[in-house]
């Protein structure tokens, strides 16, 4: 059953003051000095919202470093009371919200492990109930946007209304420069289907490696997402996890000080009229492409009657290989990259076969 999302907005639980909200801090919490030093130095920018830190870590495979656990719990109070800020940790079980809460933790956020299985989904939920928290959730590791969905609509039916969506980018066993694919168009759909919804990117998880950062967290910002929660250490190379793509805090200011923030809108008039045409050229031009969608596949339902009437197989592999082949060099002739191309066409492709198998079949239960 479909549950209604109400959300409430993200000045309502935290003041940014207009600007996107920065959550900022160790990948873990490791020792009481690293924690409350790193938690120190990131409110000396005054820039930093929220610290972050991890004190339980689901690790893929069992011997690495999986967290302080409770320990590093009075860490978390003895650094808010020495900076002033909030604090985060991630949840993965109705426990770690016990104790989160009766250690004074602010916002609690679920990891992406955890957003994937929605039986513990749900037993996050089932414990929030009536609880007033603001709770983040982050994309599952898979890009399956269903699970994401789903996550904020078990929490929103046991009565969570701060809500907010980290996009940390999905791994695809693809080849890529980045740790997880970002997959940018998986969080805007999201966006489309909960408006309301605050999206916070997470630059250090879809990098993997630092020199990353300050282009995957530009390309948020670009793209109107309401913040950032960025991994900082105050020695990034000796950190027990995921040192490759922390920051120091002063690197981590820098990068904050070269990010350009941009307007929603306009109000140059000469602006609103170039957008205004622009948008109605592309109406047109996409009006085309689906006319010429209809058009090519009129021509595969003719052409999957003659394959059946000749008893010839719907797929072809020379012929797929052919179509590929030759549209991804017409791609690059036109500016276009490859990968679009391709991409374009596997759909295309996977819609023709689905319609030609339709057309057999169907003359099949017609005898």
């Amino acid at each position: 059953m479909k549950v209604e999302l109400t959300v409430e907005p993200l000045g309502s639980w935290i003041d940014t003051n207009g600007k996107p909200l920065i959550i900022a801090g160790p990948c873990s919490a490791e020792t009481e000095d690293q924690l409350v030093e790193t938690a120190r130095q990131l409110k000396e920018l005054n820039a930093v919202h929220v610290i972050r830190a991890g004190v339980w870590k689901p690790r893929t495979r069992p011997g690495s470093f999986e967290g302080m656990g409770e320990a590093a719990l009075p860490w978390i109070q003895r650094a808010k009371a020495e900076t002033g800020l909030p604090f985060a940790v991630e949840v993965a079980t109705p426990e770690h919200i016990e104790l989160a809460l009766k250690y004074g933790v602010d916002i609690l956020w679920v990891g992406a492990r955890t957003t994937v299985n929605p039986f513990n989904v749900q037993e996050i939920a089932d414990a929030l109930r009536g609880v007033d928290v603001p709770v983040l959730v982050k994309n599952p590791v898979n890009p399956d946007l269903a699970l994401w969905v789903g996550a904020f609509e078990r929490l929103a039916g046991a009565g969570i209304s701060k809500l907010g969506a980290i996009h940390r980018g999905f791994a695809t066993g693809e080849a890529s420069k980045y740790r997880n694919v970002p997959m940018w168009q998986m969080a805007i759909e999201l966006k489309s289907i909960f408006p309301q919804l605050p999206l916070i990117g997470d630059p250090s998880h879809m990098a993997g490696k630092r020199a990353y950062l300050n282009e995957l967290a530009q390309m948020a910002m670009d793209l109107n997402y309401d913040g950032l929660i960025v991994e900082s250490h105050i020695d990034p190379d000796k950190a027990w996890s995921d040192a490759a793509q922390q920051l120091t805090p002063a690197a981590f200011g820098d990068m904050l000080d070269h990010l350009q923030i941009r307007q929603v809108e306009s109000q140059n008039l000469e602006f609103q009229s170039f957008m205004e045409q622009s948008r109605r050229n592309i109406d047109n031009v996409d009006r085309q492409i689906v006319e010429m969608l209809g058009a090519r596949m009129a021509l595969v339902e003719r052409l999957a009657e003659y394959k059946r009437d000749n008893n010839v197989t719907l797929f072809q592999p020379d012929r797929w290989k052919e179509i590929l082949k030759t549209r991804t060099e017409l791609g690059k002739k036109l500016n276009l990259y490859p990968e679009l191309v391709e991409e374009i066409y596997k759909i295309i492709h996977m819609e023709s076969i689905r319609k030609q198998t339709e057309i057999i079949h169907s003359a099949t239960q017609d005898v």
